[in-house]
C-alpha cells in the first residue's frame, strides 16, 4: 500500500501519502466527537499497518534504540507490580509511531511486549480536529483528554463543562489503566517543538500530578524526526514535511518518581513559589541533557 519508490524529502504528508488517506478513512472506527464516556481507545490494527509502512519507509539506516537495558528494566519493573510512566520529548506527530515501531523492530521479546503495554495520553483535536488525523492518531491505545492550555482559554461554560467532565473520566481511565500494568506515555510539553519558540518546550505543571501519581518512570529522548512542522507554522498537521532521518529512541536509567520529585522540592528554599513547577522544570532540563548527549552519538555514526 506504501510505495517504496525514491521521492523528494520535504513533500506534505497530503502529497506524499494521499494515496493511502482512502484505506486510512475507511478502516476507521474513532469516534469524531469525545464525551466522558469514549476517552479511552483501543488501538484500531487496520491502521496500525499503514502508519508501520510509512515509518518503515523513511527510517533510515543506523535508526534504533539506545539505553536498551533501560527499558528491559523498566518493563520487568512494571511486570513485578510498579506503576510506570514515560516521558517523551515531542517534536512531530509521528513521535509515537516512531517508539513504538523501533520498541518492536529494534526490542526484541521486551521491545514487543513494552510496546503492547503503552497508553498514550492524547489531546482532543487529534480525534475532532480532521478525520484523517483522526485515523492516523487511533493506530495507538490512548487515553483522550482535554488540554488544560485548552480548557484555561474557553469562556462557553457548557464546553467547560464537556471540557471537565472528559478530564475526570480520562483520570479514571488513567487509574484503571495504571492498574492493569499498562504504561503510561505522555509529553510533557504538551505540543510539539516549534523552531524559535522555546516556550514550546516548556512542560506543563500537570506533569508533577503525574510524578505523584507513579512509581517509576523513564524519560524518553527522541534525535532525528521523519515528519516536521511547515517554515510557516502551519496548524494543519496534514502540511507537516516528511523526510527521511535516522532517528535515535534512547531511554534514560529508571526513575522513581517520589525519590525524584522530593530530590527536586527538598533542594528548594523554604519560600519558594511554585515547587510543582520546578519539578517539572527538572524533567524538562533532564530531557534536554539527555537530547544533547545523543544527538553527539548520533552525529558520530
Amino acid at each position: 500500500m506504501i510505495e517504496q519508490a525514491q521521492y523528494a524529502d520535504g513533500l506534505s504528508i497530503k502529497e506524499r501519502y494521499g494515496h493511502v488517506f482512502g484505506p486510512l478513512t475507511r478502516y476507521s472506527r474513532a469516534p469524531a466527537k469525545i464525551d466522558e464516556f469514549n476517552v479511552y481507545e483501543e488501538a484500531n490494527p487496520d491502521t496500525r499497518k499503514i502508519i508501520d509502512a510509512m515509518v518503515a519507509d523513511n527510517l533510515l539506516p543506523g535508526s534504533g534504540l539506545m539505553g536498551r537495558e533501560h527499558f528491559a528494566e523498566f518493563l520487568e519493573r512494571t511486570k513485578s507490580g510498579e506503576s510506570a510512566l514515560i516521558l517523551s520529548e515531542h517534536y512531530s506527530n509521528m513521535d509515537l509511531p516512531v517508539i513504538m515501531y523501533l520498541l518492536e523492530h529494534d526490542g526484541g521479546d521486551f521491545g514487543k511486549e513494552l510496546s503492547s503495554r503503552i497508553v498514550a495520553i492524547s489531546g482532543l483535536k487529534l480525534n475532532e480536529d480532521d478525520p484523517l488525523v483522526r485515523a492516523y492518531s487511533e493506530a495507538f491505545t490512548r487515553i483522550v483528554i482535554y488540554p488544560s492550555r485548552s480548557l484555561a482559554k474557553l469562556n462557553d461554560p457548557k464546553e467547560i463543562g464537556r471540557g471537565k467532565k472528559i478530564n475526570m473520566a480520562a483520570m479514571r481511565a488513567l487509574y484503571l489503566a495504571r492498574q492493569n500494568g499498562q504504561i503510561i506515555t505522555v509529553f510533557p510539553s504538551g505540543t510539539r517543538f516549534r523552531h524559535g519558540k522555546p516556550e514550546t518546550k516548556r512542560g506543563v505543571r500537570e506533569i508533577d500530578s503525574y510524578l505523584r501519581l507513579f512509581d517509576i518512570m523513564i524519560l524518553v529522548s527522541i534525535n532525528g524526526s521523519c515528519l516536521r512542522i511547515p517554515p510557516d507554522g502551519s496548524e494543519d498537521m496534514l502540511e507537516d514535511r516528511v523526510f527521511r532521518d535516522k532517528v535515535i529512541i534512547a531511554a534514560s536509567p529508571v526513575i522513581e518518581c517520589k525519590r525524584f520529585r522530593d530530590a527536586v522540592i527538598s533542594a528548594l528554599p523554604p519560600d519558594a513559589p511554585d515547587p510543582k513547577r520546578a519539578a517539572v522544570n527538572r524533567v524538562m532540563e533532564t530531557l534536554e541533557e539527555q537530547h544533547a548527549k545523543y544527538e553527539a552519538a548520533k552525529n558520530r555514526y
